[in-house]
């Protein structure tokens, strides 16, 4: 892996479970000093039965351990095939590396208290089954043999593990490779991913990586999507464009108690996922306002501006008129969706009483906003068999630097 030029195939299904994402990259030179240029990018869809099945043993799940072993196999099939097509759509003569996130299927934060950790008593009160309330816990699924197998290239899956093995989170990750992409001498930068979650990236202008400040603002299009499928009944799973949402007004009453959710309190490091802004958070808004007999674009209406709201108070958390950012850089799906960029823009400059930040995407420099992620997981692949330690313990809470990711390798 010493060679001068590699190329390096990064592989990612992100929370919304909607498909894999193949990013052909050249990557030269070590650690910080790593240069990446974008070969292609191609992304794949989910059959529709391997989706549900997915999305089942996400939470609130009730899943017998066979279905995940299957599904483990059946995710790692999944994620070789769209790398196989994407060497073929790429024209790859050969791939020196692959960096595969695997599926998230569950991701427990310290402190989480989810339904799964407790059991029922002959009097009905629920007991905690275990006392590790206070460790992460992560879990992502795609067999790793499968698609070393399939492409004859050495996989680094697990990225996560290691960091929480030393009192981590396990997440965010990409932050390292957002500083290496985007950090600018002069220009003080977030870059905002809009995924299944959100989550920013502080870059400090001329700032070290000690410097960076990361976390998981709350839901990206997660909440969104949840409620498009709930009332299409799964013919649609997402706002395409924000096209509901302009349709519909914003519910007041429903925005102030999804504001009113713990994790938007807590103090970085966090992170979150289904776990907390899924189907069962979805159910309970549902319930709770049920007479109300709210129409499907209020309520999408409702949820696209509180995704706006989560972010742009995290910004509020971050800034002061004394360091407001240059530029926000959007990325994830979420950025394709103008009802939410345009929410979240009005709530940043209203928050900061400022309308000289610049709004754009990581596609005006080079990587395609719904890329950057596959991007981001070739080079952590690449920092692993570099021996090059890319977690930052100021952003996930771990104990000391280590090295991200396990290798697995078929070929002699």
């Amino acid at each position: 892996m010493g060679r001068r030029s590699r190329i390096v195939l990064g592989l990612n299904s992100g929370t919304s479970a909607d498909g894999v994402d193949a990013v052909a990259c050249e990557i030269t030179g070590r650690g910080l000093a790593m240069r990446v240029r974008v070969i292609g990018h191609f992304a794949r869809r989910y059959p529709i039965d391997l989706r549900r099945r997915v999305l089942a043993v996400m939470a609130p799940a009730e899943t017998r351990t066979e279905e995940i072993c299957r599904l483990h196999q059946d995710i790692g099939r999944a994620f070789a095939q769209t790398a196989t097509a994407a060497v073929k759509k790429f024209a790859l003569k050969k791939v020196d590396l692959i960096g595969s996130h695997g599926q998230t299927i569950c991701h427990l934060s310290p402190g989480h208290a989810s339904r799964s950790t407790r059991t029922r008593t002959l009097g009905g009160r629920g007991k905690r089954r275990h006392g590790h309330a206070n460790a992460t816990a992560t879990l992502q699924i795609g067999e790793a043999n499968a698609i070393a197998a399939e492409l004859r290239a050495p996989v680094v899956s697990q990225f996560r593990q290691a960091d929480v093995a030393v009192g981590g989170q396990g997440a965010p990750l990409v932050p390292w490779t957002d500083y290496v992409l985007f950090r600018d001498a002069k220009r003080d930068r977030i870059v905002q991913n809009i995924g299944g979650i959100a989550n920013l990236t502080w870059l400090q202008a001329g700032g070290a990586p000690d410097d960076i400040i990361a976390f998981d603002t709350g839901p990206g299009n997660m909440l969104i999507d949840a409620l498009v499928s709930h009332f299409t009944k799964g013919k649609s799973t997402y706002d395409r464009n924000g096209t509901l949402a302009r349709k519909g007004r914003v519910r007041r009453e429903v925005l102030s108690q999804m504001l009113k959710h713990p994790y938007l309190a807590i103090r970085p490091p966090k992170s979150c996922g289904r776990e907390q802004f899924g189907i069962v958070w979805m159910r309970e808004l549902l319930k709770r306002f049920s007479q109300r007999r709210i129409p499907a674009e209020d309520w999408i209406a409702t949820a696209t501006h509180f995704t706006a709201a989560t972010v742009a108070s995290a910004y509020a958390f971050l800034l002061s008129s004394s360091n407001t950012p240059t530029e926000v850089l959007l990325c994830g799906g979420g950025a394709k969706n103008k009802s939410l960029v345009s929410n979240l823009i009005a709530a940043v400059v209203s928050n900061n009483r400022s309308s000289a930040i610049e709004f754009t995407t990581t596609s005006d420099y080079g990587i395609s906003s719904q890329a950057k992620e596959g991007v981001s997981f070739a080079m952590l692949a690449t920092t692993c068999v570099d021996r090059v330690q890319a977690n930052l313990p100021g952003v996930t809470g771990a104990r000391r630097r280590v090295i991200l990711g396990q290798i697995c390798s078929l070929e002699s």
